[in-house]
């Protein structure tokens, strides 16, 4: 069959998508953006669009879908966040003035990493681009920017899990580099969602290079040059807002793995993927967006530098001693709009009138906060203050220059202020009074020609006319009126005076809209002139926010500040877990002690299942990484030393996509833990060891707490069901036996949630399993079962003990009259409440609940049966 010709429009779109064969291309047709072929039918099913054909009478036709053009910004950002990438294709010139084919091009492609739009609620959200390069065996160079706030990093990362933890750290969507990443590398980021991007090309101009000047290692500056070429290539435009490359060491900070930062949830629910109920979520009462993401870098990189946090702790007491000041800044700093992103939209060249607005209301505000900050101790906030710069200029220049209600397009006029610019105050006179001038020369052309049915119209093919019906020409001067125009009932005329005022008002309205885009690209350009100290200013704000949001916190939830100690010991004293306390309220919460003195190096803590052991565990680590941040602790008082890595192996969780089950990926990240922990580190081992049979889990597990105290000496926390491991306290001498209390009652299982020194008296694994609500006929067989294995020697094998008859385990016989048989001894009916806790208890799954959630529950249940 033959094939079909090729339009000319269709060879300019197959030309197009030849160079861009993984993104959909959004080619301008019109007043629409549209896809064809694969493009179609796929963005179709995606977009939920109506997929149509084009040429529909040929051999072939092309499928087609098509997006409106001032609607084409949300669709684009459905496909984005799905993954994909799009080249947006735009006509370079007016089709009224082309001769043939209308020339397009691509103007911009949008991917994962370099989108610029943000939703609200991505608004406290960073949105990085990541660009890896190889540097030898193990060694990589890592940038990172994020296009919409001009951010732009650089580090090295001396192995394939650091990369991961950065990427992990960092949310990266894509990742950019120049060759095939190590194997092992690419199948991580595919198995994690990240989409991986080539830039072949290396760019080289002026901005790349002072971008890059204060950058030297060779792996960084590959990494650089990747990013900036795949940046200025894909966005095509000039961008000034990207601030000068800063590098950053990974081990100038707190170090935390991936697997450690979701553990102890610090800003994503493990459960819900979500930022509530996560430590983020707790102390985020930043007024601004800048502020919320500065906040959450904090969290994310916990500092090592003393000096540093002191100075922070020092803002925060002065912040809560100044409570008027106080609540001043908080006033000011919601009146302060996303400086950052409204200086990388100036820079873009899509920063419209209301952002102006926006970026002018925000510099408003700064003079009231030096006020501000002038009455607060010049000795806490004085670098703060001196770093404040109000731009003032720029103010006045958006004050002078944009009206006050501009419309959302920067084209259509409306945009510029009167009295900014003569000429344009004459296009506008011209305009409003036109209007009145027609109306005055329409009545007085009908007392002068006494034609009472003259009228003055106006239409774009033959501008303003004079229309007099034709009965009515006789009584026209032919000296004065000249024909335009002849209809069926009238003729249409125009004057000397008529064309005259009409070529003003013409060029009036075809000029106006023309100088007031110039004038306001104008505007934009000098505010571009000053990106950098908008920028400062931006970061400076944040900062404020950030200490004001952690200032409040504190006074709330009643944080005190830490002692940062140079030994290696720590004493908490009623600490708490923020989340978990925040949730049930602080009258429901049970605080604890943790001490370790600098020659305690284990705690080995034992006590039931659901007794508050990972609660215990995890709210240590957030203790340490508030500190680490800057911020007072949940504690009535808290002396710590300064770690410099945090390790957890906490929960079930397996990697069954790269093959692992939950006990290897239990032991890698222990192995991880032994290998790279250091004296100064603090680790957490929740249950290792419970994945395998319990002599080799238990000879593992006491094999690596052996290996931390002779080795290692980090801090230790160690939870275990197997209770023969307290006898250690006997052998090692820095390891202590703490437990979580817990006593019978009745048969049922009273939690006090209380860390007290010694070892658990037993496990009450039995009486868990009573809570969550196995058969009663179950637990007492289990019941008779442990009897028989406590009365054992320890010496003899296990299966003689368990091999004995089953005969006391009851058994459900058919009755022919009845589905079960009568119980003698049955009991009233459960009511409703007490049926769904039973039912509910019996559907938890203990091993994918966390500590958080578990209490929840527990608080509902307890909420449920009082009121049954």
């Amino acid at each position: 069959m033959a094939k079909n010709k090729e339009t000319p429009m269709m060879q300019q779109y197959n030309a197009i998508k030849k160079n861009y064969p993984d993104a959909f291309l959004f080619y301008r047709l019109g007043d629409f953006y549209e896809l064809f072929n694969d493009d179609a039918i796929l963005g179709s099913q995606l977009l939920e669009l109506t997929l149509t054909q084009r040429n529909k009478n040929s051999v072939n036709p092309i499928p087609m879908a098509g997006v409106p053009h001032h609607a084409a910004q949300n669709y684009i950002d459905i496909l984005v966040d799905k993954g994909y990438k799009v080249a947006v294709v735009e006509q370079m010139e007016n089709p009224a003035e082309a001769e043939g084919m209308v020339r397009r091009d691509v103007i911009q492609l949008v991917t994962p990493g370099t989108r610029m739009s943000t939703s609200v609620s991505g608004a406290k959200e960073n949105n990085y681009l990541v660009s890896i390069a190889q540097a030898g065996a193990g060694q990589f160079g890592l940038a990172y920017s994020d296009l919409s706030t001009g951010e732009l990093k650089v580090t090295t990362a001396v192995s394939v899990n650091t990369v991961l933890n950065e990427l992990s750290r960092l949310e990266t969507k894509e990742v950019v580099t120049t060759t095939n990443l190590p194997a092992d590398l690419q199948a991580n980021l595919t198995s994690l969602g990240i989409l991986i991007s080539y830039q072949r090309e290396l760019n080289s101009n002026a901005e790349i290079s002072y971008l890059r000047q204060k950058i030297e290692k060779a792996e960084q500056l590959a990494a650089l040059d990747t990013l900036l070429s795949y940046l200025f290539t894909t966005q095509k435009r000039s961008l000034d807002h990207l601030q000068v490359a800063q590098a950053y060491a990974i081990s100038q900070y707190l170090k935390l793995d991936r697997n450690s930062r979701a553990n102890l949830e610090l800003t994503l629910n493990l459960r819900t993927q979500k930022r509530s109920g996560t430590l983020l979520w707790l102390l985020d009462h930043t007024m601004t967006a800048m502020g919320g993401r500065a906040l959450k870098q904090w969290l994310e990189l916990p500092l090592l530098d003393r000096a540093t946090l002191e100075h922070r702790y020092d803002k925060i007491g002065e912040l809560n001693r100044e409570f008027f000041g106080r609540d001043a800044l908080q006033t000011a700093l919601k009146q302060v709009y996303d400086l950052e992103r409204l200086v990388g939209r100036v820079a873009y060249g899509t920063a419209n009138g209301r952002d102006l607005l926006q970026l002018r209301n925000s510099l408003r505000q700064v003079p009231d906060i030096m006020v501000t900050l002038g009455n607060f101790d010049a000795a806490i906030f004085g670098d703060l203050l001196a770093r404040l710069d109000p731009v003032t200029d720029i103010e006045k220049l958006i004050s002078q220059a944009i009206t006050e209600e501009p419309p959302i397009s920067v084209t259509d006029g409306g945009v510029i202020r009167d009295s900014y610019n003569s000429r344009l105050d004459t296009y506008r006179d011209v305009m409003k009074h036109g209007k009145q001038w027609l109306a005055e020369m329409e009545a007085k052309e009908r007392q002068v020609t006494g034609i009472s049915s003259l009228k003055i119209g106006f239409n774009k093919v033959f501008g303003y006319y004079i229309e007099v019906t034709k009965a009515n020409i006789p009584r026209l001067d032919p000296t004065r009126y000249t024909r335009k125009q002849t209809l069926a009932n009238a003729e249409r005329f125009t004057t000397p005076e008529l064309k005259k005022r009409e070529e003003q008002i013409l060029e009036a309205e075809a000029k106006s809209s023309e100088l007031e885009y110039q004038l306001f690209t104008q505007v934009r350009d000098q505010i571009k002139q000053n990106i950098e100290r908008l920028q400062k200013l931006a970061a400076t704000l944040a900062e404020l926010d950030v200490l004001q949001s952690l200032a409040t916190v504190a006074e709330a939830e009643q944080f005190v500040r830490p002692e940062l100690v140079d030994e290696h010991e720590l004493k908490i004293v009623d600490g708490r877990h923020p989340v978990v306390e925040k949730v049930l309220g602080q009258q429901s919460y049970v605080a604890n002690d943790v001490t370790m003195t600098a020659n305690d190096t284990i705690l080995l803590i034992t006590g039931p299942n659901m007794s508050g052991k990972s609660t215990y565990m995890r709210q240590l680590a957030l203790t340490v990484v508030m500190a680490q941040i800057g911020s007072y602790v949940p504690a009535k008082s808290a002396s710590l030393p300064i770690f410099d890595q945090i390790f957890t192996r906490i929960g079930a969780a397996d990697d069954l996509i790269s093959g692992n089950s939950t006990f290897m990926v239990e032991m890698a990240e222990a192995n991880t833990a032994l290998q790279q922990a250091t004296a100064n580190s603090l680790i957490l081992f929740d249950e290792l060891g419970r994945g395998t049979a319990t002599y080799d889990g238990m000879a593992l597990a006491q094999a690596i707490i052996e290996y931390v105290h002779n080795n290692v000496h980090a801090k230790t926390l160690f939870s275990t069901h197997y209770h023969e491991l307290t006898a250690l306290e006997a052998e090692l001498a820095e390891l202590k036996n703490v437990h979580v209390g817990a006593t019978e009652e009745d048969g049922n299982l009273v939690f006090s949630h209380r860390v007290l020194p010694g070892p658990a008296d037993q496990s009450y694994g039995i009486n868990v399993a009573k809570l969550a609500g196995l058969p009663a006929s179950l637990i007492k067989r289990a019941d008779t079962i442990l009897a028989r294995l406590e009365a054992h020697d320890s010496n003899v094998d296990l299966t003689s003990a368990l091999a004995e008859p089953v005969s006391d385990l009851p058994v459900k016989t058919p009755s022919s009259t009845d589905d079960e048989q009568l119980d003698l001894f049955a009991t009233a009916p459960l009511d409703a409440n007490t049926q769904t806790v039973l039912d509910a208890l019996k559907a938890l799954n203990l091993a994918t609940t966390t500590p958080l959630d578990a209490m929840l529950k527990v608080q509902n249940w307890q909420d449920k049966l009082k009121n049954s």
